[in-house]
């Protein structure tokens, strides 16, 4: 390369000559038998490249290639690169001016990502016809920020990653990488089990619940999971409690874990890596998180089930731009059971009082109420949908009547205590006036069929695409500001990114276009999603990866269909056709 160079074209090309005086391009570089794939990053980011680095599998001794193994592959390696950067580092000068590397940082969730991953790749020197097949490495993905107008800088900043791939095998923990491999298989089989089950979700017994506030990882000195003796059930090997399918009421007194258990079988739709403590804590993986959620726009959508009327409006096609707390949980509920969801979960803490409750005072006092609460639909998901639901109480008794199952926390420790509940509400609602029964719902699932107008990655005035992911729960696209943040279950920054590149992707596949008339009005959203992940199944998440947007991270990690389409719902100027 020159002396000098702005956009560092040479290196981004792999302009090169061999011996024999042949001119070539080819941005893989070798060091024995580690290759380093340049790759540019963004349009904007020539100085900070994106580096492919991939490393045969068996130098690692690994023959297991399950996505728990890569993503423990790159965890090891990441204290080298961190120790690099200890070295560059200098309070007086920026990044820029030292150099850095940059990775991505997995929280305690094993995800698909980008980042991590097993792929063959062509061996670079084949001795005989026996060594020319196609060869199984780690591939794993970092950013080098390099000093513009630096060759010589850059060069040592480069050169440093072949030796800390070095370092890496040689200073390889084997034994835990089996050890994470020996665990996905029983998270896997645990899975399995629970798929074909009576249960929607599994705490494994020596699990740790309680979390660190500053580490995220389990709580050193917390009290261990334990199922009661007498509902203690064993899957796969493993003995813990099972939640039945049906209506399950967590309760118990202040601070007693009741929604640390929630948080964990929240969780528990991941797995997670070895000394998180909720390791073999594993839930239906179509789980929900709901929530209450004030301001949030809905569109054409029945919340009828829970809704009747609202003064000047028709809740079979329910819109606005800013929902109340009892509106926008009931969209949220028929949102998730319209992507697919067979379990929600419920936190009382965390949900509109008057949309959860209405006790039988207040029914006799209040006679012309439009809301349907939730106690008295709860029931009826399950028996005419097959959805279950978990809900944490601990200052309403109106649902021990209408729960299957009643779990009481007690300093981090659980008991079933149904027939106690049962008998409770029995002798309390003794004499009490029977209310009308409720009107069941025909069909609680609607398919609703997007516009294309106004699902567009372009502004409507005059300008390019427009996507911007930034790191405080937002996504930015075309002319939308989507709050992310109240979709709990989308656990870290590289999945909302991903999230932001598949909105895009199917808002261009028919005429998302600002210049160009839609090839079609309309979109079955459903159809296309799945078409997506097909075509993401078949080439990697990369495929919806473009370099055109300065501000997306190159890092992407693999949604759930439920939480990208939890994202579309919160669009705003988007539209359905009726």
């Amino acid at each position: 390369m020159g002396e000098k160079t702005k956009d560092w074209k040479e290196m981004y090309a792999g302009m090169a000559v061999d011996p024999d005086g042949y001119a070539y391009n080819d941005p893989t570089y070798w060091s024995g038998d580690l290759s380093l794939t340049i790759e540019l990053t963004n349009r904007e980011l020539y100085d900070r490249p994106t580096i492919l680095c991939m490393i045969p599998a068996e130098y690692l001794g690994i023959e297991n290639y399950c996505t728990a193994v890569a993503d423990d592959c790159y965890r090891q390696w990441i204290p080298y690169l961190e120790d690099l950067n200890e070295e560059l580092y200098n309070r007086h000068k920026t990044r820029e001016e030292t150099g850095w590397y940059y990775t991505a940082h997995p929280t305690g969730e094993i995800l698909v990502r980008n980042s991590a991953y097993f792929a063959l790749r062509p061996r670079k020197n084949a001795s005989d016809e026996a060594d020319r097949g196609p060869q199984m490495c780690l591939c794993t993905r970092i950013q080098v920020q390099l000093k513009p107008n630096d060759k010589k800088k850059a060069f040592r900043l480069l050169s440093n990653i072949p030796e800390t791939m070095t370092a890496l095998i040689r200073g390889f923990d084997w034994e835990r990488s089996r050890k994470v491999g020996e665990f996905a298989e029983k998270q896997k089989a645990l899975r399995e089990w629970l798929t074909g089950s009576e249960y929607c979700a599994f705490l494994a017994n020596g699990s740790i619940l309680p979390r660190d506030s500053k580490t995220g990882m389990a709580l050193e000195g917390a009290v261990p999971f334990q199922a009661p003796v007498d509902e203690e059930i064993e899957a796969c090997g493993i003995r813990g409690l099972g939640i039945k399918k049906g209506v399950t009421i967590i309760t118990g007194g202040g601070y007693s874990g009741k929604s640390t258990v929630l948080e964990t079988i929240s969780t528990g739709i991941y797995d997670h890596i070895l000394g998180d403590g909720r390791e073999l804590c594993v839930t239906d993986a179509s789980a929900v998180s709901i929530s209450a959620e004030d301001g949030r726009c809905v569109k054409a959508l029945d919340i009828s089930p829970f809704i009747a009327w609202i003064p000047g409006g028709d809740t079979t096609e329910f819109h606005t731009d800013h929902a109340s707390g009892s509106t926008s949980q009931a969209a949220n509920i028929l949102e998730a059971i319209h992507g697919g969801s067979c379990l929600l979960l419920i936190d009382e803490d965390r949900s509109a009082t008057n949309f959860m409750i209405r006790d039988s005072l207040m029914k006799e006092l209040i006679q012309r109420e439009p809301i349907t609460p939730f106690t008295e639909r709860v029931n009826e998901l399950y028996t005419s949908l097959g959805v279950s639901t978990i809900l944490v109480i601990g200052g309403s008794g109106e649902y021990l009547n209408t729960a299957d199952t009643v779990y009481r926390m007690d300093e981090y420790r659980i008991q079933n205590v149904t027939k106690q509940a049962k008998a409770i509400y029995a002798a309390h609602a003794n004499g009490e006036r029977e209310t009308a029964a409720v009107p069941k719902i025909r069909d609680w699932r609607t398919n609703r069929v997007l516009k294309t107008k106004g699902f567009t990655p372009y502004p409507k005035v005059f300008g390019p695409e427009k996507l911007e992911v930034p790191d405080i729960g937002f996504i930015l696209i075309g002319d939308e500001k989507i709050d992310t943040n109240p979709i709990h279950d989308i656990v870290c920054h590289d999945q909302r990114t991903a999230i932001g590149f598949m909105i895009r992707k199917l808002e261009n596949k028919h005429g998302g276009d600002l210049f160009s008339a839609p090839d079609r009005e309309t979109i079955d959203l459903m159809a296309e999603v799945d078409a997506l992940y097909a075509e993401i199944e078949a080439q990697g998440l990369d495929v919806v990866y473009s370099g055109l947007f300065p501000g997306c991270d190159r890092y992407l990690a693999y949604p759930r269909k439920v939480d990208l389409l939890a994202v579309i719902e919160r669009m705003r100027r988007v539209e359905y056709a009726k």
